[in-house]
């Protein structure tokens, strides 16, 4: 079944046969599964290996998110049996109600379903389906229950004795409830593609919120006096220290969520009603992803590529918090890692560590800087340097001199577009003819909402809206624009996913007289303009255009935009 599976996947262009060698021989050296390694590995998305699982094993698929689940079926089998065996029972066949009907992400779970036949006394009917869709539908049937039992159980003990908190929590007893609580809210966030998950003290309440596709939502709601216990959950799992509530707190951890590790890293900060908690959530392989899959264009995939080919200079990616710059840093990295070079980064915090690679982490209180880092790696004979973040004089003049002096240099800075780039680098103190020779790239980016396929709806652009997007009378006539609509499958918020998009501008021998002269933001852009870069906003318009994305995140590209089209919508309706 196994070179089946990977024959079903290599015609459909799913995977390519070097891919395909390469699990051969994890397979003969490891004994695990072809299915298991496609799982853990990312080479093909979920959705594509329960579809080339169906087809191997001839049983029908099933997308659970689009099946209500009677509350007889939820009542067969208990939610941690279904969890640890990844199956779900979601209702009775039409034609023979003795036969159950169940879910699996893996035709061959035998266990799982003799385990749901015992509990039900009924013959299985075994369906496939992606381990996320289960999972996410059994925390949406199961999860808030389980939670408030949780809760519950937590308030009855500390009834009892409030004073054991400490000392129950040091205890890395699975069973303990706020272990329980907190586990469980972690999976469900990752379940849900969250990227940050936020503890809040109010005075009343924990509220829980976490944040998916850059949008924060309210999850949860909890008694005030989970608070304390929350927090010290995550301090001891993080390595921090539970007694000291009056400072500011970093740490980190890691869980595995259906088979799939996570590094958390954790940030407390006291507020006037208690300590709130943020945990940032990374899936360790999805930072040092395929550069396609990032969203850039064909032609900016072959700016992208002709700039890290260069074998010195800096090249800078910009944009604000969270608008995915880590994520291109490490996939420029990746492309670049090979044994023939030296590649040595220094980091504030190190994000996912990458095979081949010599990350530093900053060290504040070890007086290992991002200055004195750099100090040091020059002596490591590097090929390629990566600077996590410039952000003073000093590392940006040490970063200068290296490039000049044969290494490639790549780092981000926090600007709006690419050309004020160069007057945040003059800004800090660094000479003119210095940026002009040494930098051989900018990237400015961020990231904008996927419409979700399944819901999003058609309709015709308003004038206003035709006029922004640049399209003419004609145009406007034949052209559709797509906006959310909200369904189980996006969480009922009309998106799933989010996708980058890019403004990059290369340092041409133009550009680069332009920069020694010192000349404007203004006239750096428009010549830029001139010479083919495509603004973000260019960028974008080609997505809202495909479908990829709504108007409104257009909007969402510059603050004043968004301003000036809410008013003009509000006028129109």
């Amino acid at each position: 079944m196994n070179e089946k599976l990977l024959k079903y996947l290599m015609e459909r262009g799913h995977l390519s046969a070097q891919q395909a060698d390469k699990l051969r021989s994890e397979h003969a050296s490891t004994g695990r599964s072809i299915r298991e390694l496609l799982n853990e590995g990312g080479q093909v998305s979920e959705e594509q290996l329960a579809e080339a699982l169906a087809a191997v094993y001839r049983m029908p698929m099933i997308r659970l998110y689009e099946q209500p689940i009677p509350m007889e079926v939820r009542q067969i089998v208990r939610a941690d049996i279904l969890r640890d065996n990844v199956v779900l029972p979601f209702g009775f066949d039409e034609n023979d109600p003795g036969t159950l009907l169940v879910a699996l992400n893996d035709p061959m779970n035998i266990r799982g379903r003799d385990l749901v036949a015992i509990a039900s006394k009924c013959r299985v009917k075994p369906f496939v389906a992606t381990t996320t869709d289960i999972m996410l539908t059994i925390d949406r049937y199961y999860g808030t229950e389980e939670m408030q039992e949780a809760v519950e159980m937590y308030t009855k003990d500390n009834e009892i004795d409030t004073s054991l908190e400490e000392e129950i929590l040091r205890e890395d007893v699975n069973s303990s409830p706020v272990v329980m609580l907190v586990n469980s809210m972690v999976e469900q966030a990752v379940r849900q593609r969250a990227s940050d998950i936020h503890v809040e003290a109010e005075p009343d309440r924990v509220r829980v919120r976490c944040r998916v596709d850059g949008v924060l939502y309210t999850t949860a709601n909890y008694n005030l006096r989970l608070l304390n216990a929350i927090v010290a959950r995550i301090k001891i799992i993080s390595g921090l220290d539970i007694s000291e509530k009056r400072k500011p707190q970093d740490g980190r951890f890691t869980i595995t969520v259906d088979r799939r590790d996570y590094d958390v890293r954790v940030s407390t900060l006291p507020t006037v009603y208690g300590e709130k908690c943020v945990m940032r959530l990374n899936q360790k392989k999805a930072l040092s992803r395929s550069k396609k899959t990032l969203g850039l264009s064909d032609e900016d995939l072959v700016k992208f590529d002709k700039i890290l080919s260069r074998p010195n200079g800096i090249v800078l990616v910009t944009g604000p918090t969270g608008s995915g710059k880590s994520t291109t840093l490490y996939t420029a990295l990746s492309e670049l890692n090979s044994d023939e070079v030296n590649i040595v980064t220094v980091e504030d915090p190190v994000e996912a560590n990458i095979e081949g690679i010599n990350q530093v982490q900053v060290n504040v209180k070890a007086e290992l800087t991002f200055a004195n880092a750099l100090r040091s790696i020059l002596r490591q004979d590097p090929d390629i340097i990566m600077i996590g973040e410039i952000r003073d004089g000093e590392t940006a003049s040490i970063a200068v001199q290296a490039s000049i002096t044969g290494h490639l240099v790549v780092s981000t800075l926090h600007t709006n577009d690419t050309a004020s780039s160069v007057t945040r680098l003059l800004d800090m103190g660094v000479e003119s003819y210095l940026i002009a020779d040494s930098t051989v790239g900018i990237i400015a980016q961020r990231l904008v909402r996927r419409l979700c396929p399944h819901c999003r709806k058609e309709r015709l652009p308003l004038e206003h809206e035709a006029d922004y997007l640049g399209l003419s009378a004609k145009e406007r006539a034949r052209q559709t624009i797509f906006e959310p609509t909200g369904c189980q499958r996006c969480n009922g918020t009309g998106y799933f996913g989010r996708i980058g998009v890019y403004e990059i501008m290369e340092i041409t021998p133009r550009i680069r007289g332009m920069i020694a002269a010192r000349a404007t933001t203004d006239s750096l852009r428009k010549t830029a303009i001139e010479e083919g870069m495509l603004t973000l906003k260019q960028s974008v318009r080609r997505l809202v255009l495909d479908g990829t994305t709504a108007l409104t995140e257009m909007y969402a590209i510059s603050v004043e935009d968004h301003e000036q089209m809410m008013k003009k919508n509000a006028a129109e309706e």
